[in-house]
């Protein structure tokens, strides 16, 4: 399943792997920018920063709903600060996912990933 492939990619920190689940016109809502990222290449610049910036990032559980969702929890370091989350996705006719929502707590968490991404996206010109 899509779920398993987009699982595997991106514990392995896997950037082709990842954006090859999604659909080109992906949608990515992040717990730090108000702006979502849209399109596989915003989404790909986002996930080449996360990929450099998360520590030791393992999910731990896996949860399906009736309409096919999926929600990935997961684990992760951002510095010194432990980070726990959702990844909620949602998935096109092609079975792609069209629809990323990340959760993120504590708030500490969310401040240091914001805090170290953002630096990362400014540079970016994101």
């Amino acid at each position: 399943m899509l779920h398993d492939r987009i699982r595997k990619s991106i514990e392995a920190g896997d950037l082709e792997g990842a954006l090859a689940c999604m659909a080109p016109q992906i949608v990515l809502h992040s717990p730090v920018t108000f702006k979502p990222f849209e399109g596989r290449d915003a989404v790909g610049l986002l996930f080449g920063i996360l990929f450099r910036t998360f520590e030791d990032f393992r999910y731990v559980g896996e949860y399906v709903a009736t309409d096919g969702a999926t929600v990935l929890h997961f684990r992760t370091r951002v510095g010194d600060r432990d980070v726990e989350g959702i990844d909620l996705m949602r998935f096109d006719g092609d079975g792609l996912i069209d629809d990323f929502t990340v959760f993120v707590r504590p708030l500490s968490a969310v401040n240091a990933l914001r805090d170290s991404i953002g630096a990362q996206l400014a540079a970016e010109g994101r």
